[in-house]
């Protein structure tokens, strides 16, 4: 597909002539105004660099010297204090991109011998991880071995390594991004760490040893692949839940899909499905984040925000980087130029991410084909900080937003017992999906001892089941809380938020609210609670969402004590009938 490889390069041209600037001349990166720098930039902007040379030859760009910005940023993030092992794995990939051999790779030849040393020894400094950073590893060993810095080539057991923690801590081979906490903090960094890792691979000099751990690869992406049918919105919308959504949300299942078509991962006839949802994937990416106008990634403005830590500079460059490899792929993918639509169908399922006698944890995907509602439900680990993106309730941007990097009870009870703040996700036990009455479905699961923000166990307090049923497009859910000793509850809440679309950044196929919005029904109410005063926080700068800002914000709360009795079943039923309309763009 021609024209899509060179619509990419445009705007790989376009975001890197935008941000080249911004690079120093140390090779540090100047942040944009508000926005302040991270360490490891240089790193990413060495790898976008790389990439762009890989996908078009070209050394220099709108008067700039590529091979001599590369070598700064290089250098850079090499003498950065204290060594960022994220910053230095792009920063590897980006050098071996202009060749394999350190004879022939003009990058290598620009760096001064200080430099060539303190490189050669941070590549050879390995911290063991159980999160994403493994990746890293893996990219430092083929960037030393594939430059000749070494004649021992570590990364087929760093693969290994990588693997055996997955099989460790998925029953269903779903990468944990493990972090302090429950445990089973599955997300988004998934996809990054295969897709970031097979690029690692394709860079290595050693191609015998590339087909070999591809088919170890293959075993943990397709799992992944396998779930984008029932993952991806009819508007293109990709993964919605969890830290890093948003832009990289729809990057990094793009990249994912190609690589798998790349490498004959994806049967021949499923294949149209899949460019289908990639056509979907793009077209939401390059409508939602592209200034079309000026050709340059916007994550961050005045009505919506990113992933805290991500910075605009960052992820312009990594957008760059993606582009040059979409190019490359859809050239050697073939990728048709008529794409023929997939027809919608309404689907439930839960994709099981780990079980085991402590915890069940996974992802609850529902669409309703005729009104267009496309719901993901995480039953996760937050990792490090408890925030509304890793909750489990309902995800749907337009119809049920909640607030990025802010933690708010969206869509479920929130109850305080002293110093124990609860709520019912992070994990479950005797997780249960199937078809109920009238084609409806539901998504059960239950807690035996309830979990507290710091996803602590708070034994001894009670338990909890929880059903969610879809209808249509109409939700209900139902939360049943017993004690096992009489306790005081100090406090129950339940937050709702609207939002309204960006005003210029969005689509016109992607489902909203309309003036009715969730039309919100409480059916039962053991807590004796009530709707409180609407909160207006459209000047607040914390609520946002990945995709636009949030004006209101209604809580169900109860603020004094209620004693709660053994033997007594407390619940709480909620629907929902949310008034679907789509964006005007």
């Amino acid at each position: 597909m021609n024209s899509f490889s060179e619509q990419c390069l445009d705007m790989a041209r376009s975001m890197l002539s935008h941000n080249l600037d911004s690079i120093n001349a140390d090779g540090t990166v100047t942040p944009i105004a508000t926005e302040t720098s991270r360490s490891d930039e240089p790193g990413h902007v060495a790898f976008a660099l790389g990439e762009y040379y890989r996908a078009t030859g070209e050394t220099t760009l709108k008067g700039h010297d590529l091979i001599d910005l590369t070598a700064r940023c290089v250098t850079a993030q090499a003498f950065t204090e204290p060594a960022h092992e994220n910053g230095l794995a792009y920063a590897a990939l980006g050098l071996l991109s202009f060749g394999p051999s350190k004879e022939r790779n003009a990058v290598w030849e620009r760096l001064v011998e200080e430099t060539r040393e303190h490189l050669d020894k941070l590549l050879l400094t390995r911290s063991d991880y159980d999160n994403y950073w493994q990746a890293f590893n893996i990219a430092k060993a083929v960037c030393r071995y594939s430059l000749g810095l070494s004649k021992k080539d570590e990364t087929s057991r760093l693969i290994e390594r990588m693997v055996e923690r997955i099989e460790q801590t998925s029953s269903s081979g779903f990468f944990d991004d493990a972090e302090k906490g429950f445990g089973g903090h599955f997300n988004l960094y998934g996809v990054m760490t295969l897709s970031f890792t097979r690029s690692a691979l394709q860079l290595h000099a050693n191609s015998a040893l590339r087909e070999r751990k591809l088919p170890t690869l293959r075993t943990y992406a397709e799992k992944y692949i396998k779930m984008m049918p029932d993952l991806v919105r009819a508007d293109g919308l990709g993964w919605a839940y969890g830290r890093s959504a948003g832009a990289y949300g729809q990057m990094h299942c793009i990249t994912l899909i190609l690589q798998g078509l790349r490498d004959g991962w994806i049967p021949d006839d499923q294949k149209n499905k899949y460019f289908d949802i990639l056509r979907r994937l793009f077209y939401y990416f390059f409508q939602t984040y592209l200034d079309q106008e000026h050709g340059f990634l916007d994550i961050r403005d005045d009505e919506r925000t990113a992933y805290a830590s991500h910075t605009t500079r960052m992820a312009n460059f990594d957008a760059a980087r993606y582009l040059c490899q979409w190019a490359r792929l859809a050239k050697t993918v073939a990728m048709p130029d008529n794409v023929r639509p997939e027809p919608a169908r309404t689907s439930g399922r839960f994709v099981i991410y780990d079980k085991s006698n402590r915890k069940e944890q996974g992802l609850f995907l529902y669409r309703d084909a005729e009104s267009g509602l496309h719901v993901q439900i995480p039953l996760v680990s937050s990792g490090t900080d408890c925030t509304a993106d890793n909750l489990s309730f309902p995800h749907c941007p337009g119809v049920f937003d909640w607030p990025n990097n802010v933690y708010l009870p969206v869509m479920v009870p929130e109850l305080t017992f002293g110093d124990h703040v609860t709520v019912p996700c992070f994990y479950g036990q005797k997780c249960v999906t199937g078809l109920g009455l009238k084609n409806s479905f539901y998504f059960r699961y239950e807690q035996p001892e309830l979990i507290n923000l710091k996803e602590e166990l708070a034994r001894g307090i009670g338990s909890v089941k929880v059903q969610w049923a879809f209808t249509g497009s109409k939700i209900t859910a139902e939360f049943a809380y017993t004690v096992k000793n009489q306790i005081q509850l100090d406090k129950f809440r339940m937050a709702l938020v609207i939002g309204a679309p960006h005003s210029k950044y969005r689509m016109g196929s992607s489902p909203a609210l309309g003036a009715q919005g969730h039309r919100c029904s409480v059916l039962k109410d053991d807590f004796h609670a009530n709707w409180a005063e609407t909160e207006v926080v459209t000047a607040d700068p914390a609520y946002k969402t990945n995709f636009g800002k949030l004006h209101y914000v209604q809580t169900f709360v109860r603020d004094h004590p209620l004693i709660m009795r053994p033997g007594q079943v407390y619940r709480l039923s909620v629907a929902f009938d949310p008034d679907l309309t789509v964006v005007e763009a």
